[in-house]
Formats: structure tokens, C-alpha cells, sequence
């Protein structure tokens, strides 16, 4: 079995109360979301060129006035963190710590040297971000809905639906928010063109292989699907999944150890998520594990969680097309 470590990116292009306390210290601010007062030059939604400002920006939550060229951004998610940093936003503050991970990961180097964690994620200090005064808040729907309407009142505020799935879609509407929309799907493109190369090699050299991945968590284990971070990469790849993972709508499939056989393919991915260290070593030890083709092959490869499940960035999918490209011995088409 392979074991990846991290790399560095290589650059390629008592909440009542503190309601009450936002509400008082903003009344005079006013608010950028939905049926705020708006100024009376701005656009309408999709009027402003690139790199145009005022913009007006559609987003999940509905729409939100964006002044001027954000230069003081908060990001309330990890992805985000690095779809901004990807982009060259000025990254004042954001989510650092989450569910393992301690610190905003190290390949993102010296552009996140100054960004204060406002986290955890679950629970973003509220104040912390109101004291960084930012002209920009970026997080997402499936993360803090609920706090929407106050994270507005302290600068404008846009959300995406969710992170995994969408993870292309986000990097798009950073761009459009931060005027970069050039940089997003030159970016974009550059990614796709690169695992289209780095897939086709590995399908030529292994004979169009079948890919599985596997992640071990506290709980049951997972199979992840097309319709995930890691899934969209292969599916960029153009690598093909056993006929049992191919369903384009759901996450994953849960699985037991006496449903092992559920996670054969020609190649085997997995991962630990804090916690599922004893689980693997269970999966790994059982017998029906040892009856799995790929493992009967060798074809069996720890990659890291942080990067393959958790990233869900740029940055992250060019350090999987790394892993990939290494473990298939294929050029990394950089």
C-alpha cells in the first residue's frame, strides 16, 4: 500500500446577546441583503463587466450589492478559504479549524500568514469577524444559514448552496463576487485540461481501470460517488467506477464489513477521517477484505484525507491528480 503526505500546492494560476449587541453596534451600517437599500447606481444582476463594481451578485440566499472590489474578505468555510486564496483575495479572516484539522492547511503558504481563524465552524465568532471590519463575507448555506441575516449586517454577504458537489460552481461565483471571473475559469479550465491528460495517460497504461474510493470514518464506512469532491475529479479523469457506484445523485453508500465486496474495483483509494482508525484496522483485517480483487492485485492505496475528502478546493484536486499521477506512473501533465 501507498502512503501519501501532503504537499505543498504548486501554484497553478450567548447568541441573544450577541444579537442584540451586532444590532445595536450596526443600525447606523445598513445591510446588504435581500430588500436592503441598494445605491442608486448599481447594476442589475449580471450588468457589470468584468471586474466592474458596483455589482449586484446572485447568490443562494438572493441577491447582494457589491460596492467595490472586495480587499478585507471573510470566509466561513475551508473550501472558501482556499477558492479565495486561489484567487488572490486579501483573506482577513476565516475558517481554520475544522472537524481534524488544526490550522489552515500548509500548502496555502504565506497568503493565509495574517488571516485570523474566526472558528470553529460550527459556531464562527461572531465578534471576532465584526472587529476585522471586512468588505465581504463568503460562506454557505448547508453551514450557516441561520446566521445569514447578521453576518449581512456586518458587511455584504454571499452564500453558496453547499460545498462538495458544487465545488466548480463555487469557484465560479468567488470569481464573479471578487471580479476575478477570468482568473476563476481560466483556473477552472486549466484544472479540467489537466486531468483530462493525466486520466487519459492512466487509461491507456492500465487498460481503462475501474476506481474505487474508500473512507474510513467513526461510524459506517463510506464509498464516495460521482456526486462528491473526489468523484468529480475522477469523473474529470475520465476514469470509470464499478457499476454498483454509479449513481449520479447520491453521496455515498454506507457499507459494513460483511458488505466489503461493495468496494472491489481494479483500483482501491481509501482514507481515515479522525476516528476511524479502529474501523480500518478492522476492514483491513478481516478476511473478505484479502478477497478483494484489487487488494489480491496490490492495487491498494492510502491517500490522505485532508486533501482527497476534505480540501475541496483547487488546490486540493491539483494535489489528487498529483497522487494519481505518481501512483499510476503517469506524467503529471503540469
Amino acid at each position: 500500500m501507498t502512503t501519501l503526505l501532503r504537499r505543498r500546492w504548486r501554484h497553478r494560476v450567548g447568541a441573544f446577546a450577541l444579537m442584540t449587541a451586532l444590532a445595536a453596534g450596526l443600525a447606523g451600517c445598513g445591510s446588504d441583503s435581500p430588500g436592503g437599500p441598494a445605491d442608486d447606481a448599481a447594476p442589475s444582476p449580471g450588468a457589470a463587466a468584468d471586474g466592474a463594481f458596483p455589482r449586484t451578485v446572485e447568490h443562494d440566499k438572493g441577491e447582494t450589492e457589491i460596492p467595490a472590489k472586495p480587499q478585507r474578505i471573510v470566509a466561513l468555510d475551508n473550501s472558501l478559504v482556499e477558492a479565495v486564496v486561489a484567487l488572490d483575495g486579501t483573506l482577513v479572516g476565516g475558517i481554520g479549524n475544522y472537524r481534524n484539522l488544526n490550522g489552515f492547511p500548509e500548502y496555502l503558504g504565506d497568503a493565509v500568514a495574517d488571516t485570523v481563524d474566526v472558528g470553529p465552524l460550527e459556531s464562527p465568532n461572531l465578534e471576532e469577524i465584526m472587529r476585522l471590519e471586512p468588505d465581504l463575507i463568503v460562506s454557505a448555506t448547508v453551514r450557516h444559514d441561520e446566521l445569514y441575516e447578521t453576518l449581512s449586517q456586518i458587511a455584504p454577504t454571499v452564500f453558496v448552496p453547499t460545498t462538495g458537489p458544487t465545488w466548480k460552481d463555487n469557484i465560479a461565483l468567488v470569481g464573479e463576487v471578487l471580479g476575478e471571473e477570468d482568473a476563476a475559469a481560466e483556473q477552472l479550465s486549466a484544472y479540467e485540461t489537466r486531468a483530462a491528460a493525466i486520466g487519459e495517460a492512466v487509461n491507456a497504461a492500465h487498460g481503462d481501470p475501474t476506481v474505487s474510493v474508500v473512507r474510513f470514518v467513526d461510524g459506517p464506512t463510506r464509498i464516495y460517488l460521482p456526486h462528491t469532491f473526489s468523484g468529480i475529479i475522477l469523473a474529470d479523469m475520465g476514469l470509470a467506477r464499478p457499476e454498483n457506484q454509479r449513481d449520479p445523485e447520491e453521496f455515498n453508500i454506507e457499507i459494513s464489513e460483511e458488505q466489503i465486496e461493495l468496494a472491489d474495483a481494479d483500483v482501491i483509494f481509501y482514507t481515515t477521517y479522525a476516528g476511524g482508525e479502529e474501523r480500518k484496522e478492522r476492514f483491513l483485517a478481516n478476511p473478505l477484505w484479502e478477497r478483494l480483487g484489487a487488494v489480491a492485485e496490490g492495487n491498494v492505496h492510502e491517500v490522505e484525507d485532508a486533501i482527497w475528502m476534505t480540501s475541496v478546493s483547487l488546490q486540493g484536486a491539483h494535489q489528487v491528480l498529483d497522487d494519481m499521477a505518481e501512483i499510476f506512473g503517469v506524467d503529471t501533465a503540469e
